[in-house]
């Protein structure tokens, strides 16, 4: 018998992150008789670009998209209206469709799937991503002093301990988060049944035996990288979680090792920024090169590394952080330099042999890391074996097979 599934996400599938964290999945998903109602809230200018993209991947794969409008602000304000009109349009398909499992996304989306297990007795799957409320004060969008801002924190850890205490299953990214959270004495059945599943990423896309070698020349030609430099790849957005910062400082030490070395950011973000921060630091003009990329550039933009490098703020709520870049990067078979105190990434580059974790932020640091990187022989291919392993979507898909069998049942 067919289960009908309500998928909530506060995040968009106009979004890129809806189009690699969330989709896959679905599709992956739906092949096992499991009927998917997909609710997520649209930003206008990216809906409008994207909106036939995704109607065609839903259609073609038996999911019903409904889309909502995302409110911007004001701030707070502009989330209890989302909430509203998430929870109006999730009551309104359930009196149709009569949902048999809710599967939340997030804090805010789980606000709807805990009044619908509540009210209307549906199983709650709590697919949390990360300590959400801790990350909001960790990146200084929540001022605790503000109280405004220390009452929606201490609403939404309370709503946490409920998620946590009520759902059938959780998801959480990483295993430090997982020991973290069953450490929880004010969770009354610790240890709640918790499932582990990384940020995985498509290992046939990531694939450098699958790089278009027309994109990669081009890319190359673009950039005027020759064959002789060594390129240091940074890929993502830079928001206020990564280490600009620290990371040309690094660039500027991996310099003197290698000096034919040129640092390319694989980025949509802050171009004026990255720039005038390398000159602060004498970088020359022509050592930086910066390229945004389509999703199906990236990969060829990848191969021109020869080791990437990623420095996030190690904060608490940081534990339950699984980085995205870390997965294709590997699945991609190129070394990378991190830092320790970040989800489960230090864990996995030593587990794995996938590049080198620094100690700290100083010079000497930097120094002792990249003599580390200049006489290891970084087997390629077995970090991407790695990455099979441990970020594939493929298996990213088994386990929530299973959890969703563990929540209904096999049929």
């Amino acid at each position: 018998m067919t289960k009908n599934i309500l998928y909530i996400s506060y995040d968009g599938m106009t979004d890129q992150l809806g189009q690699s964290q969330v989709l896959p999945y679905l599709v992956g998903l739906q092949k096992f008789g499991y009927n998917f109602h997909l609710i997520s809230c649209e930003k206008p200018e990216k809906f409008e670009k994207q909106r036939k993209t995704i109607e065609d991947i839903c259609k073609g794969n038996g999911i019903t998209w409904h889309p909502l409008p995302y409110t911007k602000s004001p701030p707070v304000l502009s989330t209890v209206k989302d909430v509203r009109q998430i929870t109006k349009k999730a009551f309104d398909l359930h009196r149709i469709h009569k949902f048999d499992m809710v599967h939340c996304r997030g804090y805010i989306s789980a606000l709807v799937g805990y009044k619908m297990k509540k009210q209307l007795r549906s199983a709650l799957l709590f697919d949390m991503r990360g300590l959400w409320a801790d990350e909001k004060v960790d990146a200084g969008s929540w001022n605790l002093r503000n109280p405004i801002y220390k009452t929606v924190y201490n609403f939404f850890k309370k709503k946490e301990k409920q998620f946590l205490e009520n759902a059938d299953y959780t998801i959480s990214l990483t295993r430090a988060a997982q020991k973290e959270i069953h450490s929880w004495r004010h969770i009354s059945n610790n240890p709640v049944k918790m499932e582990v599943i990384p940020c995985c990423t498509d290992t046939e896309l990531f694939n450098p035996a699958q790089v278009d070698a027309q994109i990669r020349a081009s890319i190359q030609k673009e950039l005027g990288i020759s064959d002789r430099d060594t390129i240091l790849t940074y890929l993502g957005s830079i928001g206020s979680w990564y280490m600009l910062d620290e990371m040309l400082d690094f660039f500027v030490t991996y310099q003197h090792k290698y000096p034919t070395a040129k640092f390319l950011f694989i980025t949509g973000d802050q171009h004026e920024q990255i720039r005038t921060r390398a000159a602060e630091r004498n970088i020359g003009a022509d050592k930086i090169l910066i390229r945004p990329a389509l999703r199906k550039e990236v990969p060829a933009s990848i191969s021109l590394g020869a080791h990437s490098v990623f420095f996030i703020r190690a904060t608490y709520s940081k534990i339950s952080s699984s980085p995205t870049k870390q997965a294709e990067l590997m699945s991609m078979g190129i070394p990378v330099i991190s830092n320790a105190g970040v989800g489960d990434t230090d864990l996995i580059i030593k587990n794995f042999k996938s590049g080198v974790v620094i100690g700290d932020f100083t010079a000497e640091s930097y120094n002792r890391s990249i003599d580390e990187l200049a006489v290891t022989t970084f087997d390629r291919q077995a970090i991407r074996h790695g990455a099979e392993q441990y970020f594939s979507l493929t298996d990213g898909v088994s386990k929530y097979l299973r959890v969703y069998q563990s929540i209904l049942g096999h049929d």
